[in-house]
């Protein structure tokens, strides 16, 4: 009997295997809804951004809520914008960035892993990591970015150390440790499986 083409196998699937294979379209709300989340951050950053321009213009609205935003309880109110003030935000605007990266990764990696093919074969624009990437490869780099968020936040509380405890500092510290080496361990998962799926292929 000869096999069918590839392109008519979908057709021959019985009605219980094709409405499992199309339940992964459920995911789609999902990936809508991390679209809005990004346009949360967005809306966010430039908030932000905007006071922070207009805390350095001399607008006294926008330096009470920068302020406000980077004052940690139990620490110093500064009264004007200096350095570590500017650093902070700075801070910020970066973690919301990594963040905004973060979800740029789940939304297209994961639509493109778990749902359908995007066939950005030919786009200019493609990611580069996108092109090999699995469900392995999109765990490893979103441990690397929390382990990146994590290290924005581990900065700002060594900034403001005066204002905390040694032990929320040495936990905060510990914390990050522990994303690192889950991060470290699940790269070494991956390579392990990796080198036993090469040498069981036929050479």
């Amino acid at each position: 009997m000869p096999v069918p083409p590839v392109d008519n196998l979908p057709t021959q699937l019985g009605f219980l295997p094709r409405l499992i294979f199309a339940s992964r379209w459920l995911q789609l709300p999902l990936y809508l809804g991390l679209i809005l989340a990004q346009c949360v951050y967005v809306f966010h950053f430039w908030v932000e951004l905007k006071d922070l321009i207009g805390a350095v213009m001399g607008n006294a609205a926008s330096l009470q809520h920068i302020l406000d935003a980077v004052t940690v309880p139990g620490a110093i109110r500064p009264t004007r914008l200096n350095e570590t003030t500017i650093m902070l935000v700075v801070l910020g605007l970066i973690d919301v960035v990594m963040i905004s990266n973060l979800l740029i990764m789940v939304i297209i990696g994961g639509y493109e892993t778990f749902v359908s093919r995007l066939g950005l074969d030919l786009h200019p624009d493609q990611p580069e990591w996108l092109s090999h990437v699995n469900a392995s490869v999109l765990k490893t780099k979103l441990a690397m970015a929390i382990i990146g968020i994590s290290s924005i936040h581990l900065l700002k509380t060594f900034i403001n150390a005066g204002a905390y405890t040694m032990e929320v500092i040495i936990s905060q510290t510990v914390i990050h440790t522990v994303f690192l080496f889950s991060a470290l361990a699940i790269a070494y998962t991956d390579r392990i499986m990796i080198g036993t799926q090469n040498q069981s292929k036929p050479h």
